[in-house]
């Protein structure tokens, strides 16, 4: 099995009280116990997305 690198840098943010309360009713409804694994794959996922819709294509 591959050893995965150490998350070692941390990264903080801020939520108000509404973007809490959807974040947990939405981790309460999809059973999602780990919302900082959930989060991470989130953010990954939607800049990962970005970077390929940015990117040129052979006939732009």
């Amino acid at each position: 099995m591959k050893k995965k690198p150490p998350r070692t840098n941390r990264v903080v943010i801020n939520l108000n009280d509404s973007e809490l309360n959807a974040m947990q009713r939405y981790c309460d409804r999809y059973n999602i116990r780990n919302r900082s694994r959930f989060i991470r794959e989130t953010i990954i996922r939607s800049i990962l997305q970005q970077l390929d819709n940015d990117s040129p294509t052979l006939f732009d």
